[in-house]
């Protein structure tokens, strides 16, 4: 069951992450230029987690003779409550930070960019959740450094012929610092899941992900934006057509909920680097993709950092199985110590 639910949380991210900026560019491409609204499309689908609540509820009713896991159809208590709160406004933010991003650059531009949170997120886990820096986690942390750093090096190569120098340079530095943000949020949500003093299930995970006020945040920000009363007329200049408008709204929605689903479960069943590796391995498919569906450029230097940051990858992934492999082989010692000193006692 557990490899079962690491195989599915895996699939519907590789949806989520490839498909999300995909959808969300096609936006902006088309003469979309609502931030805030984009911001809320990307956790305006959350409601979809009720289908699988409702079945786990009635599996857990069918199961279960009695009890407050049988009976109760939210298993969240107030302290990973409190957490979820906390981590659903911060998310609502970084979501925005993340959008004006995309609305700026290209979108193999930004993939290239939001690889660099494995960085982030192997420092944040080192003092958040105690995980250990290896030779190879420092060697990954340093490429990805330097992938990043390349990408920033002569900007104005693949800047759409409709911005300008400052737009373009505002939008790279968002999307670093909605990398950051999000390298933050995952070990974040590992540490609560360490803290809650409750029974952990994937039911539970999935409320995690319904702290819808992520969404509350972006509709306020599309109340101050006005986006509620340019939304009509955006939708009928749409270059796609008006309908096809309020499609491509409906599926961002749908789409984005799986990146989110799908981290936070790997986050469940493994960890956040688990989680962040799986993203930046997704990261030369969204590249392919941008690149055939937008003819976006794909000069030297995003070559190069996308190189750096498969180079880091690699490092990184080998050094954590090198580093499980140990652990075994030390366990099997202690076990096979144990059971000698009881033989000779």
């Amino acid at each position: 069951m557990a490899k079962a639910l690491v195989i599915i949380n895996c699939i519907i991210l590789a949806i989520g992450n490839c498909g999300g900026p995909l959808i969300m560019r096609l936006y902006f491409n088309n003469g979309g230029k609502r931030i805030w609204f984009s911001t809320f499309l990307e956790t305006a689908g959350f409601p979809v987690i009720f289908i699988p609540l409702l079945f786990s509820y009635i599996h857990r009713r069918r199961n279960n003779n009695g009890g407050e896991n049988a009976t109760s159809f939210f298993l969240i208590k107030p302290r990973l409550l409190g957490a979820a709160i906390f981590i659903g406004i911060l998310s609502g933010f970084d979501n925005y930070l993340y959008a004006y991003g995309i609305a700026y650059l290209p979108v193999s531009t930004a993939a290239l960019i939001i690889a660099s949170q494995l960085a982030f997120i192997a420092i944040f886990s080192f003092f958040m959740v105690k995980h250990k820096f290896t030779p190879f986690t420092i060697n990954a942390v340093v490429l990805l450094t330097v992938g990043a750093a390349v990408l920033g090096m002569h900007t104005e190569t693949d800047k759409p012929v409709h911005e300008t120098h400052k737009q373009y340079v505002t939008g790279f530095l968002v999307t670093v610092a909605a990398a950051v943000v999000y390298a933050f949020i995952l070990p974040l949500v590992e540490l609560a899941y360490q803290k809650a003093k409750q029974p952990l299930s994937y039911t539970l995970v999935l409320q995690m992900i319904l702290c819808f006020l992520a969404s509350i945040v972006s509709l306020i920000g599309m109340s101050i934006a006005g986006d509620f009363k340019a939304l009509p007329k955006e939708a009928k200049e749409f270059k796609l057509g008006e309908v096809l408008f309020y499609v491509v709204a409906v599926f961002s929605a749908i789409i984005w909920q799986g990146f989110f689903l799908g981290a936070i479960g790997l986050i469940f069943c493994t960890s956040s680097l688990v989680s962040g590796i799986m993203i930046s391995v997704l990261l030369p498919i969204t590249e392919v993709l941008a690149v055939i569906f937008y003819h976006e450029k794909f000069q030297a230097e995003k070559g190069l950092s996308l190189a750096l940051s498969l180079w880091g990858f690699v490092s990184y992934f080998y050094g954590e199985i090198k580093s499980d492999n140990d652990k075994k082989r030390i366990q099997q010692e202690e076990s096979s110590l144990s059971s000698r000193t009881i033989s000779e006692c």
